[in-house]
């Protein structure tokens, strides 16, 4: 399928062409037609089982153009990788998580033991106000004794105060199909992650347009060329695709990679 080949596309992204040729997300897509209003739709609820066989009930947004709306198999994904990874990755470690949607990963470092949890996406309201209430509601995470928090954060912007210090842990689950952001996001990660060789930033994703495969791995030849060492750490093949409507190579779409960035020090 050619990259203009969009019709039908439910996915995270459509594209639209520039008169350069650079493809863009076209934001139009999110506009009503002028006197339209569109039903609010309520909060739906996700159930995730940890390894341990407790269950977590995330609550989704009722519908958001950022994505927010949905649980990503991404998410879920590095989820199960810091189960089983959380000794080295998780405990005593300050851990950031960005494009979080409804945080669950971050919440999961949350109960894993990590000292510090800063949990954000998008400074939108409606985001930021339902991961606290994924955080508050989450009975597994002792929010007393851990400080697991949300928070709105732009991508590339100036760290706010609670991001200041840097970070042992990044996480970023199902964010490299907004091609125009990898800039930013590195920008983000050079700014948060601390300068130590155990210091690790997870990308885990699906390439949910599998025709722009090669665009969302140019995200780590940007994170080699900015000085990190990327390694490639999981490969998984979920039992179904997100969008069952969707075209494009059906492996390819339930495949979820997993990739660790670190220093090159």
């Amino acid at each position: 399928m050619s990259e203009t080949d969009t019709e039908n596309i439910s996915g995270p992204i459509a594209l639209s062409k520039s008169e350069d040729g650079e493809d863009f997300a076209d934001t139009a897509l999110f506009e009503e037609p002028n006197g339209y209003f569109r039903p609010e739709k309520p909060p739906s609820f996700a159930e995730h089982t940890l390894l341990s066989g407790e269950k977590l009930h995330m609550r989704l947004v009722g519908h958001n153009p950022l994505w927010g709306h949905l649980l990503w198999n991404g998410g879920q994904v590095v989820s199960e990788y810091l189960q089983q990874h959380a000794k080295d990755l998780v405990e005593d470690k300050d851990v950031l998580e960005l494009g979080a949607g409804a945080g669950l990963p971050g919440i999961v470092c949350g109960i894993l033991g990590a000292r510090k949890v800063v949990i954000t996406d998008y400074p939108d309201e409606e985001l930021v106000e339902n991961l606290k209430f994924n955080i508050n509601t989450c009975e597994y995470v002792k929010t007393s004794d851990i400080g697991v928090a949300a928070e709105g954060y732009l991508w590339g912007a100036p760290l706010p105060a609670s991001m200041s210090s840097g970070f042992d842990l990044l996480i970023l689950a199902d964010l490299l199909f907004n091609h125009s952001e990898h800039a930013k996001l590195l920008s983000t990660i050079r700014l948060t992650l601390k300068r130590l060789s155990a210091a690790r930033a997870l990308v885990f994703f699906t390439p949910y347009c599998p025709w722009l495969f090669d665009k969302d791995m140019a995200f780590f030849d940007l994170a080699r060329q900015g000085g990190f060492v990327v390694e490639k750490v999981l490969e998984k093949v979920m039992e179904n695709v997100m969008f069952a409507e969707d075209r494009g190579d059906e492996l390819l779409r339930k495949t979820v990679y997993g990739f660790v960035l670190r220093w090159q020090l």
